[in-house]
């Protein structure tokens, strides 16, 4: 099997690093000492360096300003936006904008896409339903009434959403089929509560309210909110594997210069072993997380296995979830007391990996997901 990246998708990660190379991780207070967010908005210059980078256009086609290139060069950029906690609805804003290409009628195609390569206009989702642990499409219904959608109901926890400009929202109609409609946030009887995430961030509690979406602005293709949502699982899992390469990276460092007894703590076995149990985790998420975006660019859901691309999706997830939390907590005992001090950073990766480990589902919900698919497609 040939693992080797194209030139094109090396070439964004290369195009990322030099981005996120001065970005670092204390630029807003820290989340142990604020009670409410960190900050009120994402990064907005770090915004501007990403679309001066065509970074955000990565995943549109020429015609709209991007360069064409897959889920796996968007998983290979939020790698190293992973790395350095990132603030920025990159992954949100790009799986939008890829449900809008596949499966967006031109006229919602003209008025969002050229934006969003150009970084103008911000896109995000709302994917964690009422709870958080019911089906996202489910908290929101959508009728049909004078050749208009009118919406009603809440979705939590809502990232990026008081800084983006629209906002996809999955809904349901009654006929079983999940539809997929973009709403300006300024809309009439959207209304947005602040809510905080585990690791500081500003989030949103939507509430439509006879929300009313012209037909143009509403997906309705079969299927195309699952894709969306499955690229959503990929990125989150991308994103926790950068965070954690980082955190083991930090960790090694400290323990080669810590000392104890007049030995660097990392020459002793025990350390060395949870070190390499690490390592192990995050390989494995790696290779799962490939295996979930190759599956996801393949041309047909069913290419490349005997289980639909979300099998894949469901263990890159699992390991993700299971794998960044082991990575902290490892690097939290191995740090001893200084891995708590609000003045080093360690303690901020261990907040951004309990978020992403709970986003979109925590490894048991994907657990469950997985049996049903296995249970649903015996294997031979």
């Amino acid at each position: 099997m040939d693992f080797t990246f194209t030139e094109e998708q090396q070439a964004a990660v290369e195009a990322a690093k030099a981005v996120f190379a001065d970005v670092a991780p204390d630029r807003v207070p820290s989340p142990a000492l604020t009670p409410g967010a960190v900050a009120e908005e994402f990064d907005r210059p770090l915004w501007a360096t990403l679309a001066g980078s065509d970074l955000l256009g990565l995943v549109l086609a020429e015609e709209h300003g991007g360069a064409g290139l897959d889920v796996i060069a968007l998983c290979l950029v939020l790698r190293e936006a992973g790395r350095v906690l990132a603030r920025v609805p990159l992954l949100e804003h790009c799986a939008t904008a890829m449900a809008v290409q596949a499966h967006g009628g031109p006229e919602l195609a003209a008025a969002l896409l050229a934006d969003a390569a150009r970084g103008t206009l911000v896109l995000t989702v709302a994917a964690h339903g009422r709870t958080g642990h019911d089906p996202a499409e489910l908290a929101v219904t959508a009728r049909r009434e004078d050749g208009t959608w009118i919406l009603d109901g809440v979705q939590t926890s809502v990232p990026w959403a008081h800084g983006a400009d629209w906002i996809a929202v999955p809904a349901h109609g009654g006929d079983g089929e999940a539809v997929l409609a973009l709403v300006p946030r300024d809309t009439a009887g959207l209304t947005l509560a602040d809510q905080y995430s585990t690791s500081g961030e500003r989030l949103a509690e939507l509430t439509l309210d006879g929300v009313r979406v012209p037909a143009t602005h509403l997906i309705d293709a079969p299927g195309a909110w699952d894709r969306l949502h499955r690229i959503l699982a990929t990125g989150t899992c991308a994103l926790a594997l950068g965070l954690g390469e980082n955190v083991l990276t930090m960790t090694s460092r400290y323990t080669s210069k810590r000392e104890q007894f007049g030995f660097p703590v990392a020459t002793f076995q025990a350390v060395a072993v949870q070190a390499a149990d690490r390592y192990i985790d995050l390989r494995a998420m790696e290779v799962t997380l490939w295996q979930a975006a190759w599956r996801l660019d393949a041309a047909t859901d069913g290419a490349g296995g005997p289980l639909p691309a979300s099998g894949d999706v469901a263990v890159a997830k699992i390991w993700a979830s299971e794998g960044v939390r082991r990575v902290v907590q490892t690097a939290q005992h191995l740090h001893g007391g200084f891995g708590a001090d609000t003045d080093y950073p360690l303690h901020r990766y261990h907040a951004w990996a309990k978020q992403l480990e709970l986003q979109l589902g925590p490894a048991a919900a994907h657990e469950e997901a997985l049996g049903d698919l296995l249970a649903a497609h015996p294997l031979a």
